[in-house]
């Protein structure tokens, strides 16, 4: 039975992979109907959609009370979108980042994750507080937040509504409305049943191996929930259309704070190890080293093949620090 649960995990993260790309190729195509911009597809629709993994094995980890990968999902995802896959992105092709990601999105990344890192530890901070995690209150406080990015978010969709058709780089197919319906839910149906697979087989990993679930969040877990994300901003850079690289990688970690443990703590609970403050405190150094990069270099706003080396030297040192820490 185990084998069979190591197989599926496997075959789990195939079908996350292939259905958040079948949702992102509907949703993006009905986008593209709208005369959507590329930095806002990348923000919204693509971060969504490649955010999709985490969200659907949040809500069964949750659901079934594994709350250690629920947790460590999201906050080893974002180290590894940051660190992990805008490294890469950078060394294929150097990132020139928007005024407008600079100065609002990637600040309010950074904001979504210190406020992460404020309610996790309640009982730190206030001292009639005895809960050490996510409550129901906390997961209001992230949901009601990210319904003001998505206010920002689509304020701007009304601003570049009117924009010209030609001006859209962002190769995206044409599909009829039918189509793109029938792809948003076959993604998500195929989603779901990867999301069960994979928590199933992360559960039996770490009673194999005797490490916590939390590690296994933190690493098999994230990387894999983040294989779209790698594959969306590696060939979005490879394609030189930075403002989807970076576009997805800033989204898909204010969704995944906001919206996906908004949605798991409403769920249940989810209790938080003091320990895990230095996962915490790497996941704030990502979008604030990502900020202080856009000041650096030879050129403002923009992320050089050196800068996207040292975030891979960053990334491999923790990796190695958290399994040594078991």
């Amino acid at each position: 039975m185990a084998v069979l649960t190591y197989i599926l995990f496997i075959i789990g993260f195939a079908l996350l992979v292939k259905g958040a790309d079948f949702l992102v190729n509907g949703a993006s195509a009905i986008a593209r109907r709208l005369k959507v911009s590329d930095l806002i597809i990348g923000l919204t629709i693509v971060a969504f959609g490649t955010s999709a993994p985490e969200l659907i094995v949040n809500i069964f980890a949750s659901a079934q009370g594994n709350t250690q990968i629920a947790i460590g999902n999201v906050i080893g995802s974002n180290i590894f979108n940051i660190f992990l896959i805008l490294g890469i992105s950078a060394i294929i092709f150097p990132l020139l980042v928007t005024k407008s990601t600079v100065w609002k999105e990637i600040p309010f990344c950074l904001f979504a994750t210190l406020l992460l890192g404020l309610l996790v530890n309640d009982n730190l901070f206030f001292q009639n507080s005895s809960i050490s995690g996510l409550s129901r209150i906390d997961a209001l406080i992230f949901i009601l937040f990210f319904i003001t990015f998505l206010f920002y978010v689509f304020r701007n969709v009304k601003k570049q509504r009117k924009m010209d058709t030609n001006q859209l780089s962002l190769d995206i197919k044409k599909f009829s409305l039918g189509k793109s319906l029938f792809f948003i839910i076959f993604g998500l149906i195929i989603l779901n049943i990867g999301a069960k697979w994979v928590v199933d087989g992360a559960v039996e990993l770490a009673l194999f191996f005797g490490v916590s679930q939390s590690l296994i969040g933190l690493t098999i877990v994230a990387a894999g929930t983040s294989l779209p994300e790698l594959a969306t901003s590696a060939v979005a850079a490879y394609k030189k259309k930075t403002d989807i690289a970076i576009g997805n990688i800033v989204g898909s970690n204010i969704f995944n704070i906001l919206l996906i443990l908004g949605i798991s703590a409403m769920i249940g609970p989810l209790p938080f190890s003091v320990e895990s403050n230095i996962d915490i405190g790497v996941a704030i150094l990502a979008p604030l080293l990502l900020f202080i990069t856009m000041f650096t270099g030879r050129k403002k706003h923009l992320l050089e093949r050196w800068e996207g080396v040292l975030f891979l030297l960053i990334y491999i040192i923790y990796i190695s620090f958290i399994i040594i820490r078991g």
